[in-house]
């Protein structure tokens, strides 16, 4: 019997341009309700998952909608102190052209991951994941199931164009000169 994979959806911050979608498709220690209990991703529940499985990054969760994986390097994930980071490099493509469109808009409803729990305790109604099999993570258009996660749209042009507006600043105050 084969297990039916869990989804999570969460609220995702987009704004700015670019050709690469970041943020946190999980945070740990925050709880959600999903139907009838409560949830929380304990810290380290990806680790495991992170390095053995091709995960693929996608559209509502749609695997004919793929945007990412990682075992080309387009998808990169990471646990940090926050949480689940990703990096999602886009593709030329028109799916990948509206995502980047919507995101810069403020129009994403959210980010999702999916999984089967591999490690998981119960105290009352709180179920808590410790170790979760890491499918996919999505862009999705619904609403969220994990408010605290976030997303942002940007581009590698940005960063030199924030950092050439601060030296520029500092020209301008006197700080520096060129």
């Amino acid at each position: 019997m084969t297990k039916q994979i869990e989804r999570r959806v969460a609220e995702l911050e987009m704004r700015a341009s670019g050709n690469a979608l970041e943020g946190y498709a999980a945070v740990f220690d925050g709880r959600t309700t999903i139907a009838d209990f409560e949830e929380v991703i304990a810290r380290g529940a990806f680790t495991a998952s992170l390095g053995r499985n091709d995960i693929l990054g996608l559209d509502d969760h749609d695997p004919t909608k793929l945007l990412a994986r990682t075992r080309n390097g387009s998808l990169k994930l990471a646990e940090d102190s926050k949480g689940l980071h990703f990096e999602i490099n886009l593709p030329d493509t028109s799916l990948a052209r509206d995502i980047r469109a919507l995101a810069s808009a403020g129009s994403i409803g959210g980010g999702s991951i999916g999984f089967n729990a591999e490690r998981e305790t119960w105290s009352g109604k709180v179920r808590t994941l410790h170790a979760i099999d890491l499918r996919e993570i999505s862009v999705v258009s619904a609403w969220p199931a994990y408010p605290q996660t976030s997303v942002m749209a940007r581009s590698a042009l940005q960063q030199d164009c924030d950092l050439g507006r601060r030296i520029r600043i500092l020209q301008l105050e006197g700080n520096i000169q060129c």
